[in-house]
């Protein structure tokens, strides 16, 4: 079956369309994505703004003719921290639901880590063992960790490189403000850590999201023309490394770096501070990427409930 996908994270609006069937890797056919930067359209209250309201209606209205036009039998929509988090977001979804017809649904920061890291064992198999998977939003962290299809435990952390951009760096990045932000990014991350940690040896750390994607290409991954199935890593003692002289660029510098987008380069420092403290903290040498994340998750879950319901109809047959 073809399925949509329409994703509303905290920087960008993104429709995925995919053949799916129950036992095989969905298949993207079409992306339709636009930045919102809804994480960074919020008024001193945490309300979104109108701008920003406006923006997410008018690209859910035109994700919804794409689907239709790309033959989907079904869109799933969900927000996550930006919406999540907002305090009018039943007012924001409400105006997209009477303008457009699109029920979004806000997804929680623990069912958001779940998922991601169910879409990461279906990629990487049982035989990573004990799984761990951080995942850098625009909002938020996730932190899921297990040795199975669900997490034995799972945070979200309002962590978020839109987030604490806006909050730390707004007014530019600066040694203090730097050093400011990476003693509140490492407070945060470990006063919950031990949660995670005591269940074993991590076997398998993992990372996906667009953030850590461009970090691994700055510190010397492949690029993304190899194709999804190349293996990635971010190392530890690189990243560190490098994050001196990320702090000295501005912003047309970061987005002249190899997988640096435009739109995400004012973000990249918070996101590096972030991804530094997970794997020192986490006492981790380096994370592998993971191409598949939160959207690929909700894909499966979906299928896994197809599959249920049909078992079980033929079963009453």
């Amino acid at each position: 079956m073809r399925l949509g996908v329409l994703d509303i994270g905290s920087n960008t609006g993104h429709l995925l369309v995919v053949d799916a069937h129950g036992g095989a890797a969905p298949l993207p056919a079409f992306s339709f994505k636009e930045p919102l930067r809804l994480a960074e359209h919020l008024d001193p209250s945490g309300a979104v703004t109108e701008r920003g309201i406006e923006a997410l209606t008018s690209f859910v209205g035109d994700a919804l003719v794409v689907a239709g036009d790309k033959g989907c039998e079904e869109m799933l929509g969900f927000a996550t921290s930006a919406i999540r988090d907002a305090t009018n977001s039943e007012d924001v979804l409400g105006h997209v639901r009477k303008q457009t017809g699109v029920d979004i649904e806000v997804l929680p920061g623990e069912d958001e880590a779940r998922l991601t890291f169910l879409a990461v064992r279906r990629w990487f198999g049982w035989s990573s063992g004990r799984l761990a998977v951080f995942d850098i939003g625009g909002g938020s962290l996730e932190i899921a960790v297990g040795s199975d299809e669900a997490p034995d435990g799972a945070q979200s952390l309002p962590l978020g490189a839109g987030r604490l951009t806006r909050d730390w760096l707004a007014d530019g990045r600066t040694e203090e403000s730097a050093r400011e932000l990476r003693l509140k990014i490492r407070a945060d991350i470990a006063r919950d850590a031990g949660a995670l940690l005591r269940g074993g040896t991590l076997d398998h750390p993992c990372a996906t999201s667009k953030t850590f994607r461009s970090l691994a290409r700055i510190c010397g991954a492949p690029s993304s023309s190899e194709g999804p199935l190349v293996r990635r890593v971010l190392p530890a003692h690189v990243l560190a490394g490098k994050i001196p002289a990320l702090l000295r660029m501005d912003d047309e510098q970061l987005a002249d770096l190899p997988g640096v987008s435009t739109g995400r380069a004012h973000q990249l420092v918070a996101g590096a501070l972030v991804a530094d403290a997970v794997m020192d903290i986490f006492d981790l040498p380096e994370l592998e990427i993971c191409p598949w994340a939160l959207r690929e998750g909700i894909i499966l879950e979906r299928l896994d409930q197809i599959g249920i319901v049909r078992g079980r109809a033929s079963t009453a047959r």
